[in-house]
Parts: C-alpha cells; structure tokens; sequence
C-alpha cells in the first residue's frame, strides 16, 4: 500500500515544496525581527543624525521610543508571532 499511496501523493510534492519553503521564510523573518542587534545599530544612527542636525529633537524623541518599544518586546519575549528557537511560532489570537 505505500507504493500506492506515494503514487497517488506525487501530485501533491509541490505544494508540500511551498509549504515547507513558506514555513522557512517565516522561521527566518521570526528570527531577524527578534534580533536586537538591528535596533541597537538604528538607535546610533538616529542619534547621529541627531547631533549632526538631519533631524529634529522631536523626530528624534518620537523614533527613539518606537525603537525602544520594540526592544523592550523583543528583551520580554512578548513581540507578536516570535518563535523560540527551538519550536514553531507562538501565534496570539484565535485559531
């Protein structure tokens, strides 16, 4: 019976392709926006713009706190759909 049923799923290989394709694509975007190192690096170019007068106090102040939420999410674990590195996303709302 497996010969008949490989036969009778070969349709299906590519789009089980794309799904697990998809679901790379996920794990890695999970991944990169978990990382703080992005913001640390937007958070010393911010303030280089900063003091070299490309932007306001104000536009400064707003930026800053947008960075700073979302390394404070990151830092305690509460970022939306971010997977550990060990298992599948955590996904918030109803299923």
């Amino acid at each position: 019976m497996g010969l008949l049923s490989g036969l009778l799923g070969l349709p299906l290989a590519p789009l089980r392709g794309v799904g697990w394709v998809l679901e790379q694509v996920v794990q890695e975007a999970e991944r990169q926006y978990a990382d703080p190192a992005p913001i640390h690096q937007e958070l010393a170019e911010l303030e280089a713009d900063l003091l070299a007068g490309r932007i306001t106090e104000e536009e400064f102040g707003l930026r800053e706190d947008e960075l700073l939420d979302r390394l404070e999410e990151i830092m305690t674990g509460s970022g939306g759909d971010v997977a550990d590195s060990d298992g599948p996303a955590l996904q918030e709302g109803p299923q």
